[in-house]
């Protein structure tokens, strides 16, 4: 076992994890820009942007749902929802499941303005330099999984 296969101790480990929180704050303000900016071509915000995202990759769902699975606010999905059907990306559907909570799906336009961002995004995304390892990704998505079940305890609302 090497020192960098060795469990770090308690302090140094804090010490080093702020510092990954402290890159991954620059690194979403800095992605929030690109995406309301760039990607989008500023059609989207990024609130607008996620819950497409997350219809596309999930079917229609309730607002109660994105707010769990984004662990934000229902209020904010709501407004989201409400911003993304104003401009004729999502509609309401009945729940067969539940009728106070409306399933929210994307319409056609919607579909077609989320494919089109997802595919600027893996583009930009696949010219990444520094010859990243299928381990060093996955260790990231392990170090973040981690960081993020720290954080259960935060209420999101």
């Amino acid at each position: 076992m090497t020192d960098h296969d060795t469990p770090l101790p308690p302090d140094e480990l804090g010490h080093r994890l702020t510092a990954v929180y402290d890159l991954v704050g620059t690194l979403y303000r800095r992605a929030q820009r690109s995406v309301e900016q760039e990607l989008t071509g500023g059609e989207l915000s990024l609130g607008v942007r996620a819950v497409l995202t997350l219809l596309h990759r999930n079917g229609p769902m309730t607002v109660p749902q994105m707010g769990r699975a984004q662990a934000i606010s229902r209020q904010f999905v709501q407004r989201m929802v409400n911003d993304a059907a104003a401009a004729g990306l999502v509609e309401s559907v009945p729940n067969p499941a539940h009728r106070r909570s409306s399933l929210i799906r994307p319409t056609e336009r919607g579909t077609a303005a989320i494919t089109e961002v997802l595919g600027r995004e893996h583009r930009l995304l696949r010219e990444t330099g520094g010859g990243l390892t299928d381990a060093e990704v996955t260790a990231c998505l392990r170090v973040l999984g981690e960081l993020l079940t720290a954080l259960d305890h935060v209420s999101d609302d």
